[in-house]
């Protein structure tokens, strides 16, 4: 194979990963934009965030958020930021979870909380995260 040839086949193998970059970035275009989160510029609120844990999440989580016989702990390592980002806690009560780092089982979907609310208990899952040296 000549030269010519050799660059003729590296710009086609390029133009066809480009288009396929520009198909799955057309396809996704009309997919739901924006996931299930607060609005831009939300900042959650710590204290609402407890009372919201307080009032939905301790029968699985425990009461300061370090799990129980029937949820894993909140406050613990593989939940730093780093490894699940806030989105995962959206993620998780919108369409729930396999189970993948503990044997509690799947976790639900779970219904009647807004994307602020589920904000708010991230950010005091994340304080607590902070107290506890998990950053």
């Amino acid at each position: 194979m000549n030269a010519e040839t050799f660059h003729n086949r590296q710009f086609q193998s390029k133009r066809i990963i480009l288009w396929f970059v520009v198909a799955s970035i057309a396809l996704l275009s009309g997919c739901e934009q924006t996931p299930w989160l607060p609005p831009p510029g939300f900042v959650g609120d710590p204290a609402q965030g407890k009372l919201l844990f307080d009032a939905r999440c301790v029968s699985c989580h425990g009461a300061d958020a370090r799990g129980t016989v029937q949820g894993p702990p909140l406050v613990h390592e593989i939940y730093r930021p780093s490894h699940h980002a806030d989105l995962a806690f959206h993620m998780a009560v919108k369409s729930g979870v396999k189970a993948h780092h503990w044997r509690f089982g799947d976790m639900p979907p779970l219904e009647g909380f807004t994307p602020e609310q589920v904000g708010h208990i991230a950010a005091w899952v994340r304080k607590e995260q902070r107290r506890a040296g998990i950053e």
